[in-house]
């Protein structure tokens, strides 16, 4: 058992094709509405708190981080913070395709399994060092990540 002293900090991978669907869910309901209506108040403080929501969800995306300090992984997603996890707990890193809510901000996603039951979904840019990380404080965390 060896303690590493260092602190990293993984960026999560962001799906640009993600944001564009977001986009244009909460854009595209307003265009046949401009069009017909044109240029009302209403529909402008519409457009105007969309604009703020969509502002908050870009923050997130680009805003997402996952930290290794020690024996704990901190999630920050934006402003939201997740509970931290101890890595010494961790079981088992492989791939995931689910697309379950999660502190992951594109398609490319892993799975974490930890603690008895429980399951973390994220996407650190960098998934290999990010497992590899882990494994250096975990010895016995199973990686089933393709190199």
């Amino acid at each position: 058992f060896v303690l590493i002293l260092y602190v990293m900090i993984y960026y999560s991978k962001v799906s640009y094709t993600l944001l564009i669907v977001v986009f244009v869910v909460f854009f595209g309901s307003l265009i046949p509405n401009y069009i017909h209506d044109g240029f009302s108040n209403a529909l402008f403080m519409t457009t105007a708190g969309l604009i703020v929501m969509y502002g908050l969800i870009v923050h997130m995306f680009f805003n997402t981080t996952y930290t290794i300090d020690q024996q704990m992984l901190h999630i920050k997603c934006g402003f939201i913070r997740y509970n931290s996890i101890n890595i010494m707990d961790m079981k088992k890193i492989s791939k995931s395709s689910t697309l379950m809510s999660s502190p992951a901000a594109s398609f490319d996603r892993i799975e974490i399994t930890h603690g008895k039951f429980d399951e973390l979904i994220i996407s650190p840019k960098h998934k290999l060092k990010f497992a590899n990380d882990l494994q250096k404080i975990n010895p016995t965390l199973i990686n089933t990540l393709e190199p």
